[in-house]
């Protein structure tokens, strides 16, 4: 396929709901963006002309290291075939990983085999988003998009608790030890202050004596600074691999906004009420929680997914939960069909005993827990379409919405509006008629106010 214009970035999300997060901060830079389920074939590339960048919404974040492995060298084969400028393995902002599950070191030896770089920077650091770095050390705001406190990644209420990659280091070097054995160097917040030539050179160092170099950043100020070392370490004729979270997409954005390549946009459509409207929630964030009590408090109505549904008489279960929803969507009400409300929610306790019973052990579950809830709750949805025409779909819980969107048919997203920082609203292609140009927002565990549901079934953000 002939292009005319070179991609500057292909990004590989390690679920969809982060994917959408890298999504956004590259359209608001002016890039035009495609985000795909699956590495494109040509066939379907060429259906959009003039990408900039595009995304790969991928599931490794629930992925063993075997799976990994095999599942990345596949697919970054396929994206050296597009020849981009930089590849951005996309994670979460609050690194969400371990040795079992989404090991990321699975993923940097991934991308030495594949692009032959000298290092890979990390870059976690997304001050837009309530995330920072200082000194190696990971924080993260309560809630992105709201005004809660700051916590050190391992004293977070949320991720020192998240059910599959609970945070358990501060200090990001130590929490990738665990994962392998490259030696980490650090970028930190002082050095950011550095003349931009003696900056250059303590990369230059760092990178000589370390496979992996850790960026600070606490400030948005700091991105532009940081995507121009991102941008001036590239190799002749190779793809330039980074690891990190959506501050990578907004650091280079910002370095090409300053440099004339991208221009910021700022014209979007209007977001409007859409009533009812269908939520699907894998999520066990107690910000998750809040928005959902919230709602449930505010009209919206709710179909709960019940632990014995995973392990028998799935199809049963499902057309029961599809019919009560379709009920209630009948009735003018908009659902919430949740795995849980929050961590204390009963339901993960009578989970984890059944998978006792059947002999789980803890890495097993974690592994597949995310598929078979993302499973049912795709497969209720795609009944519930069948019947009843809607407008806007929201998906909560970054674990399971990987598997939820596959069974949905969804092919591809494109931004069509921001709303909270991290989780714009998108507008689905897919051959699926059913869904085909439906509005969908993909919202991960710790983002938005308790209000979330509602302002978007509102279609007005406070």
């Amino acid at each position: 396929m002939a292009r005319n214009k070179e991609l500057l970035l292909v990004f590989y999300g390690d679920d969809f709901t982060g994917s959408t997060d890298a999504l956004e901060f590259m359209t608001r830079a002016g890039a035009k963006t495609m985000l795909f389920m699956e590495p494109p074939s040509k066939e379907l590339l060429a259906n959009f002309k003039d990408l900039d960048a595009i995304g790969i919404a991928g599931m490794t974040r629930s992925m063993d290291p075997e799976e990994m492995s095999e599942t990345l060298r596949r697919d970054f084969q396929k994206i050296t075939e597009l020849n981009p400028r930089h590849v951005h393995y996309k994670v979460c902002s609050t690194f969400d990983s371990s040795p079992e599950i989404g090991n990321i070191g699975v993923a940097i030896k991934a991308g030495f085999e594949q692009f032959g770089n000298r290092f890979v920077p990390i870059l976690v650091a997304a001050p837009h988003l309530g995330r920072y770095m200082a000194f190696g050390n990971l924080f993260a705001q309560m809630g992105i998009g709201s005004k809660g406190a700051v916590y050190r990644i391992d004293q977070h209420p949320s991720m020192s608790k998240h059910p599959v990659t609970p945070a358990k280091e501060g200090d990001l070097r130590d929490h990738l030890s665990l994962q392998c054995d490259y030696k980490s160097g650090l970028i930190n917040v002082l050095d950011l202050q550095l003349p931009v030539n003696e900056l250059q050179q303590k990369l230059a160092k760092l990178s000589a004596e370390n496979e992996v170099v850790f960026f600070d950043g606490i400030y948005d100020s700091q991105m532009k600074i940081l995507g121009d070392l991102l941008e001036n370490s590239i190799e002749a004729k190779k793809p330039f691999f980074t690891v990190g979270s959506s501050g990578v997409g907004k650091s280079l954005g910002d370095h090409w906004q300053e440099t004339g390549q991208l221009s910021e946009k700022k014209n979007w459509e209007e977001l409007a009420e859409s009533k009812p409207v269908l939520v699907l929630s894998g999520s066990v964030s107690p910000v998750t929680a809040e928005q959902i009590e919230y709602a449930l408090e505010n009209g919206f109505s709710e179909v709960e997914i019940e632990p014995e549904s995973l392990f028998g008489k799935t199809e049963e279960f499902i057309q029961k939960y599809a019919d009560h929803a379709i009920q209630l969507l009948n009735e003018g009400k908009s659902v919430i069909f949740h795995t849980s409300i929050g961590p204390d929610d009963p339901r993960l306790q009578k989970t984890k005993m059944i998978t006792e019973e059947i002999g789980w052990n803890s890495v097993q579950a974690r592994k597949e827990l995310p598929k078979r809830f993302g499973a049912i709750l795709g497969q209720t949805a795609k009944k519930v379409f069948s019947e009843k025409q809607l407008k806007r779909l929201i998906i909560a819980g970054g674990d399971t919405s990987s598997y939820t969107a596959r069974e949905l048919g969804i092919s591809a997203v494109e931004m069509i509006v921001p709303l909270y920082k991290g989780a714009p609203l998108c507008r689905v292609h897919s051959e699926n008629a059913s869904i085909h140009q439906m509005e969908i927002n993909l919202k991960g565990g710790q983002v938005g106010s308790s209000a979330y549901f509602v302002n978007l079934q509102k279609g007005k953000l406070e």
